[in-house]
């Protein structure tokens, strides 16, 4: 074993992506940022057979994979050609169809695209709920890639030919880089297609579904090394080529692996940027009546469980600034917005994030104002308004989803950690603290880069478990608290707001 080695990481979200470079050493764990770019889903409108307009949002896969690639020549003109390990992890749904010589067969579709807005139905219709989530942990949401796969095998049968594959989107990029058809468990698991306890694909639920078992890939653990980069690539670039790793390749994994936690059962994660998952660290999947009915998921962790559930996140500010971006022909600095935000009055009106208007909609700002006068409160009167009622909505329904891990676990946390893009996010930590009447300990805010580090550490024996991570985390990244502060208002609004949460 080398005294140092160089990491590599790709951290694709949905509305940006990341690239860090990271140095082991006797002197301990570094990182820093190397490349960042935007990207977001693009829309088309699309003349059906009946002369309307079907609107249709796909990804980039050739913008993301040269994002790679500057990413990689970042990395080299910083630090050189020695690299010993490449892992990359992105957004936890989609999936391309490829052919079997490894030709891409359409487009990649975007989660957020309307096709799938009543395959929820469908796939109930054809497995028992109760069993479905029995078998799988996972929770009913639209963007599953059992409700995008059953809608290929209906709506598309003919474009599933012989020896084609589906590759989720982080197995695409790594077969771009290494020619490795392979998917990791923590992004298998939020499929609602793998068996949450034996973590390979449910035969009864392909079946079921019409999905032919040869249509994915082989599930791996996270750590498993794939193969190395192709060397026309490396000698490209002007790298060694390193061994890519099948990572915890679902973001959420990898920043639940480096929230700092010392006692997971008492702590409440929310990894917080354009979704906000919330939930817990446990041993064994939880997927009793009860955990069905609060619609939680159970997704494979690095030696656990992630019992959360998906809430709407910062989509709802980001959306509404693309709006405004639209509007005023340039961006307005979040700095900006955020004195907005802090000028407005507060609790004037209150959302639930996770209304299905506010999905993915034409207009967000229109949205929150429908939904506003749909339920006898004033629209927001200014942008800071809009951004204060997002923001408190936000923090109280992180109290709710708390309040329903209790009544599954019967564990009361005593602490959130709040990891990721958002924990940068003062305003909102502060009102979460507030909301939940608990303190908040923010960051590391790149968690899911530094929890892909410690996986490819993990897989390259530099590290044996993600114990000896936690040490070399918290010495790397500052943490800051937030104590929670004026519970009163607080009160009265979660009293308010209570209704609108129990859809």
């Amino acid at each position: 074993m080398p005294n140092t080695i160089q990491l590599f990481a790709v951290d694709f979200g949905a509305s940006g992506g990341k690239c860090f470079a990271a140095h082991f050493g006797p002197d301990g764990f570094r990182m820093e940022e190397v490349h960042r770019f935007a990207h977001e889903g693009v829309v088309f409108h699309i003349p059906d057979p009946s002369g309307g307009l079907v609107e249709r949002m796909y990804w980039d896969d050739t913008l993301l994979y040269q994002e790679i690639l500057n990413g990689l020549i970042a990395f080299r003109v910083r630090f050189g050609p020695s690299l010993d390990g490449i892992g990359l992890d992105t957004w936890g749904a989609d999936a391309a169809l490829l052919a079997s010589d490894g030709e891409l067969l359409g487009k990649v579709y975007a989660y957020r695209d309307h096709r799938l807005d009543g395959m929820i139905e469908e796939v109930k219709r054809r497995i028992d709920p109760a069993a479905l989530y029995r078998w799988t942990g996972i929770h009913f949401q639209p963007f599953n890639l059992s409700n995008q796969l059953l809608w290929l095998m209906t709506r598309r049968p003919d474009w599933v030919r012989p020896g084609c594959r589906i590759l989720p989107i982080p197995s695409l990029f790594n077969f771009y880089l290494c020619g490795v058809w392979a998917v990791d468990s923590t992004w298998a698991s939020v499929t609602q297609l793998m068996d949450a306890r034996s973590k390979q694909w449910h035969p009864g639920i392909l079946k079921a579904l019409g999905i032919p078992p040869d249509l994915l890939p082989p599930i791996v653990p996270p750590g498993t090394v794939l193969g190395p980069l192709h060397r026309p690539l490396a000698d490209r670039i002007g790298i060694r080529p390193a061994p890519v790793l099948a990572v915890g390749a679902h973001d959420t994994a990898s920043a639940f692996a480096a929230a700092p936690v010392d006692h997971p059962d008492r702590a409440l994660i929310i990894s917080s940027g354009t979704w906000s998952l919330v939930g817990k660290l446990i041993p064994e999947p939880l997927t009793d009546e009860k955990a069905l009915r609060h619609n939680f998921a159970n997704e494979g962790g690095i030696g656990n469980i992630r019992f959360l559930k998906n809430c709407m996140g910062s989509w709802l500010a980001q959306e509404l600034r693309r709006v405004w971006r639209r509007q005023d022909g340039r961006e307005t600095p979040w700095k900006e917005l955020d004195d907005l935000t802090m000028a407005a009055p507060p609790f004037v009106s209150l959302i639930n994030p996770d209304d299905p208007g506010f999905y993915n909609p034409p207009n967000m700002e229109e949205a929150i104002a429908d939904y506003c006068r749909r339920t006898g409160q004033p629209v927001p009167a200014s942008r800071g308004a809009y951004l204060r009622c997002v923001y408190e909505s936000l923090a109280l329904r992180y109290r709710y989803v708390h309040e329903e891990i209790v009544d599954v676990t019967e564990q009361p946390a005593r602490v959130i950690h709040i990891v990721g893009g958002g924990s940068k996010n003062h305003m909102l930590n502060q009102f979460t603290a507030d909301a939940c009447r608990m303190p908040v300990v923010a960051g590391p805010a790149e968690a899911t880069a530094v929890g892909n580090f410690m996986v490819q550490a993990l897989g390259l024996k530099w590290i044996h478990s993600l114990g000896e991570a936690q040490p070399l985390i918290q010495k790397a990244f500052p943490i800051r608290e937030f104590q929670p502060q004026n519970p009163e208002p607080w009160e009265a609004a979660y009293r308010r707001v209570l209704p609108l949460f129990a859809f």
